[in-house]
């Protein structure tokens, strides 16, 4: 929390960040995201973050793109991460952590000047994002340790059920949402939804639905 203590709500945060489009990949507020960083436009961001607020801006790509699309539609909700770790390797990659900032809603994209992917934010319709463990006590807790409960009987995977039972809600919530094995319109359904409450709930319904479907694969894991 202390790395972030600059972003106390909407009005700290740049207008204009640099964005990484990666499908699957969900951050959250005060949530934790490691990347492995080896293209060169990513590492050339990922150079300007660290001279600058150290803010880049995570968000999926759209599901509905055309594959053959050389810069992809992005949707519109992603969500800002503030490097607090980064490392170099001997091969040219850079390991980095990402701590979530807070939700944005992209504004427009603005022309390139760089190899990468600048877009124009607000912060300001996710305010809320800004104060921690909100709406903590609305979430169903039973039902999401349910629902993980059955998905893991389901795949058969080892769970950490002591982090579980010490988790905060928000904590928890936010992890097993990172951490699901759903496709890129689901993921983008759990980022967009407007409170930890909701999103507590669209995860009990998404996890329901792939257990409904018995298609939940063997690798699919949440660990």
């Amino acid at each position: 929390m202390g790395m972030n203590a600059a972003y106390r709500g909407p009005e700290d945060c740049p207008s204009v960040i640099p964005v990484f489009p990666l499908p699957g990949a969900l951050l959250f507020p005060r949530g934790q995201m490691p990347l492995n960083i080896f293209e060169p436009r990513y590492l050339a961001m990922i150079d300007e973050a660290l001279k600058t607020d150290r803010i880049i801006g995570m968000v999926q790509p759209d599901a509905d793109n055309d594959p053959n699309a050389t810069a992809p539609k992005l949707y519109r909700v992603g969500c800002a991460g503030r490097i607090t770790q980064f490392a170099e390797t001997g091969d040219g990659r850079y390991l980095i952590t990402l701590i979530g900032v807070g939700r944005f809603r992209i504004e427009e994209e603005l022309p390139p000047i760089d190899l990468f992917r600048r877009c124009r934010v607000s912060f300001e319709p996710f305010a809320s994002d800004f104060t921690a463990r909100a709406g903590e006590t609305e979430v169903d807790r039973a039902g999401v340790v349910k629902a993980l409960r059955d998905f893991v009987d389901a795949v058969h995977v080892k769970v950490d059920w002591r982090g579980i039972e010490e988790a905060p809600n928000e904590a928890l919530v936010n992890a097993l949402c990172m951490m699901s094995p759903f496709g890129v319109r689901e993921k983008q359904a759990l980022l967009e939804a407007p409170n930890l409450k909701s999103r507590a709930e669209v995860l009990i319904a998404l996890t329901e639905i792939e257990l409904a479907r018995s298609g939940v694969g063997s690798d699919s894991t949440m660990q």
